[in-house]
């Protein structure tokens, strides 16, 4: 750290360390959003959208719904959970044992560790154990945390997303699937 840095209080410190996280957190935005964009050519029917409704699951095996949960949670300054998670589903394919301490430290100092420009908000027990995992890093050593995320999202992220105003108005301006819009038509001819 530049001396001028360490000559700052400790709250002024604190709050470096939480712009360098947003700036982050803006920076990686970007980069949602372009993939968004993408998606975004084609939107998603409004069949899809009330799937999401129906599972964690469904939303996150939903391109655009993945795209629209991660921008709430960036507008909710919480991104680091999904970036996390996403993270470690990446690491834990990783194929090649000798980069997997690599890896893992990476994920440790962005996500877990004191200083972590992310730092995803686990207990101190789920902490620990997964110091202790990198030790010797293996594909699952980031699991116990990385099921704690996905649980705090599921419990909490999802059922504010279900209820905020960027879900609402992606299922206003869905449109009904033409294919399942058309059958009822179809069968009443018959």
């Amino acid at each position: 750290m530049c001396k001028g840095l360490a000559s700052l209080p400790t709250g002024c410190l604190e709050r470096v360390k939480e712009l360098k996280a947003r700036l982050g957190s803006i920076l990686q935005k970007s980069t949602w959003n372009q993939s968004c964009c993408k998606i975004g050519q084609k939107k998603p029917t409004l069949e899809e959208c009330l799937r999401w409704k129906k599972s964690f699951e469904k939303l996150l095996s939903s391109k655009y719904g993945l795209c629209a949960f991660t921008a709430f949670l960036v507008s909710e300054f919480s991104e680091e959970n999904i970036l996390f998670y996403f993270a470690c589903e990446e690491y834990r394919r990783t194929k090649s044992t000798a980069k997997l301490p690599a890896k893992a430290q990476k994920i440790y100092d962005e996500f877990i560790g004191s200083d972590a420009p992310r730092e995803v908000n686990i207990d101190h027990e789920t902490r620990d154990i997964t110091r202790a995992n990198m030790l010797v890093p293996s594909a699952s050593c980031f699991d116990p945390a990385q099921h704690k995320i996905y649980m705090l999202m599921a419990k909490d992220c999802y059922p504010r997303f279900l209820r905020s105003p960027t879900y609402r108005d992606l299922v206003c301006q869905a449109k009904p699937d033409t294919k399942v819009a058309q059958q009822p038509r179809q069968e009443q001819e018959v």
